[in-house]
């Protein structure tokens, strides 16, 4: 018989077990989102010229940046439509700050999930930094973190090409509950490299002094053709020019100036009446800085009233997380890497063509906290434009249009990140800046690197991102002025105007409006080419400009460059004009161009039929009549008095 007592107690243990198992099970169950288990999230290829050299050192801190899926991005898009479009009666509306953050905003459960995990992984609140839409957490973390938060390990890889390092993890790996929550995670298997679209140059060319001596002399230089002649503004006088100048009288194919350009596309007497409230921009990365003493030297010579009016000490500079913003005569590593060209070409060109626009220069370098270089990894392998993203997202004010000239190949970089970036750039759109990218140096691809990513091999044409983005307005090169028909290229150096099909993102709706894309590839044939490109992706370049000989001062000295990254800044300080004449009439600036390039904004542009973006050992796509894949619509029709600019857009598209 057992006691009274016996019972009492045994009722006692086995009432305080159960709480505990309740205790326990509440515990359990509430946090259960973070006892599911790991399951790979994405796994990208190495791409080609990247090798493996070590394993990461475990107490090296990263930059960790997380991409939350965003809650109404669909409904965004749908804005950006709308307010791009001229033929909608909201054409010009663009949305606030404020307006896009609420439309991209994760759900509150997104968010909870993501926080949840994080304090499971000793994360608490304080470290977690919030992008002002709540859609990116940025971390600064040890490696031995980020690998146990990823389940993953990230290595040391080396790029001979650009001799830089990069810290990734190919493959990643996240709770199964969290795979419909968080898009992105980087770095890890992002290898974006974003080279700027310029040709290299070994040597340097003074185009006033060379007096057509012994051609040996200047092999070297890969830009030179043999009909080189001393620049027709040289001859004239860049403060009294004539009253009825033409292109033959401002242009030699020799070295195509500024004057050159103004003419050709019908700015020269355009007289900007909206600087205070109308701005152009520039984006560098890697390094890549805008040398004032360079940029004034260029504007003496080809923009004097430019030089007299101290642009080049006056425009605005936003050095972004430690970025370089050298002033001094380059260091002799920084000659042999050739920083700062192209940072010089853009601001020189965008000065050149457009001035006295408000010009902001936007360098992005190490992030916060700075990068320190140590004997395991001496130069900065954190991911540029993410940073460069949610610093330009997070400000109130935008310049009307913004420009970069850097790229790489699409497969570099995985789909989830190409996504994310992209989409980063429809918010600028729905803001109503211009995003203008070049279309990239090679053509359909370089040969001996036409191949896929994806473990194949596969031999296919190559794309450039992000000019693929179809939330930007991609610019091919072309050459010559009398006529100006011919997509640029220089055998000598290796330089072609690139363009293409995106493999990641599929056709937009603009590009279908007359099809002319599908008229193309009717005219193309359906087996030409058949397998190396993706017949049903976003179709680029969408426009052309000059980007063939183009002067420009670096470190002291006159180069000539080839590449988009001429092109793009050229097409820019049109658009940066046009928003002038616009925003000075009382209308809204251009904003997203694309759906209206491919509704009516095409009549704007001087056809280009002639010539190919040949690579892969192919002769590429050629140009015809019409949008091709080579030249898109082609270039800026000339307006030859600076009245018909409003005048024609009003009467034509608005």
């Amino acid at each position: 018989m057992i006691r009274p007592g016996i019972i009492h107690a045994s009722c006692l243990i086995l009432s305080r077990l159960l709480s505990v198992y309740v205790a326990v099970s509440t515990l359990l169950f509430a946090s259960c989102a973070d006892c599911t288990s790991y399951y790979i999230k994405e796994r990208h290829q190495v791409p080609n010229g990247w090798t493996p050299v070590r394993r990461a050192p475990l107490d090296y801190k990263i930059q960790l940046q997380i991409g939350l899926k965003q809650g109404r991005f669909h409904e965004l898009e749908r804005h950006l439509t709308e307010v791009s479009d001229p033929s909608h009666t909201r054409y010009g509306q663009y949305l606030t700050a404020d307006q896009v953050n609420q439309l991209i905003t994760p759900s509150t459960n997104t968010l909870s999930l993501v926080e949840e995990w994080l304090h499971g992984h000793g994360i608490t609140a304080e470290k977690i930094d919030y992008s002002p839409a709540l859609d990116w957490i940025t971390l600064h973390l040890p490696i031995s973190i980020a690998e146990n938060l990823l389940q993953t390990e990230y290595s040391e890889f080396w790029h001979e090409g650009s001799k830089r390092f990069a810290i990734r993890a190919p493959g990643w790996s996240l709770p199964e509950h969290l795979h419909a929550h968080i898009e992105t995670v980087q770095p890890t298997s992002s290898f974006l490299y974003a080279p700027a679209s310029m040709i290299d140059f070994p040597r340097s060319l003074d185009v006033n002094s060379w007096d057509g001596g012994d051609p040996s002399k200047i092999k070297g230089l890969n830009q030179l053709a043999e009909d080189f002649s001393d620049e027709p503004s040289q001859s004239l006088d860049l403060d009294n020019l004539p009253s009825d100048l033409t292109v033959s009288q401002a242009c030699n194919a020799s070295a195509v100036t500024p004057l050159c350009i103004r003419t050709l596309y019908g700015t020269l007497k355009y007289k900007a009446q909206a600087s205070d409230r109308n701005a152009m921009a520039l984006a560098n990365y890697n390094g890549q800085f805008n040398n004032r003493s360079d940029i004034n030297l260029f504007l003496e010579s080809y923009r004097p009233d430019a030089a007299r009016a101290r642009a080049a000490s006056d425009f605005r500079t936003d050095d972004i997380a430690g970025a370089t913003n050298r002033q001094s005569p380059a260091t002799a590593e920084q000659l042999q890497n050739k920083v700062g060209r192209e940072g010089n070409l853009d601001a020189q060109i965008l000065l050149g063509i457009a001035f006295p626009t408000t010009l902001i220069t936007y360098s992005t370098g190490g992030q916060a906290p700075a990068f320190k270089p140590d004997k395991y990894t001496p130069t900065n392998t954190n991911e540029p434009f993410l940073t460069w993203l949610h610093h330009v997202l997070a400000q109130k004010d935008l310049p009307q249009v913004i420009v970069t000239s850097y790229g790489d190949i699409e497969q570099t970089v995985p789909y989830s990140y190409a996504k994310r970036v992209c989409e980063g750039f429809a918010q600028l759109g729905a803001r109503g800046v211009s995003v203008v990218f070049g279309a990239g140096d090679s053509g359909v691809g370089k040969p001996g690197y036409c191949h896929s990513n994806n473990g194949t091999d596969a031999y296919e044409f190559l794309t450039s991102f992000p000019a693929s983005c179809p939330y930007g307005t991609s610019v091919g090169a072309t050459r010559n002025t009398e006529p100006e028909e011919i997509v640029a290229y220089n055998d000598r150096n290796g330089f072609v105007s690139g363009g293409g099909f995106s493999r990641y993102f599929p056709r937009p709706a603009y590009q279908d409006a007359h099809g002319v894309v599908d008229s193309y590839l009717v005219r193309l044939g359906k087996d030409k080419y058949k397998g190396l490109f993706n017949r049903g992706g976003r179709a680029y370049p969408d426009v052309a400009a000059q980007g063939y000989r183009r002067p420009m001062m670096w470190n002291g000295e006159k180069y000539l460059v080839d590449g988009t990254s001429a092109s793009a800044p050229t097409f820019a300080a049109v658009v940066a004009l046009v928003n002038d004449a616009l925003i000075a009439d009382g209308k809204p600036p251009l904003g997203f161009l694309n759906p209206w390039l491919y509704s009516r904004g095409f009549e704007a542009f001087t056809d280009v039929t002639i010539g190919s973006n040949k690579g892969c050992n192919t002769s590429g796509f050629h140009a015809a009549r019409g949008w091709d894949p080579a030249s898109g619509f082609g270039t800026p029709v000339r307006l030859s008095l600076s009245s018909q600019i409003v005048k024609y857009l009003k009467s034509k598209f608005f």
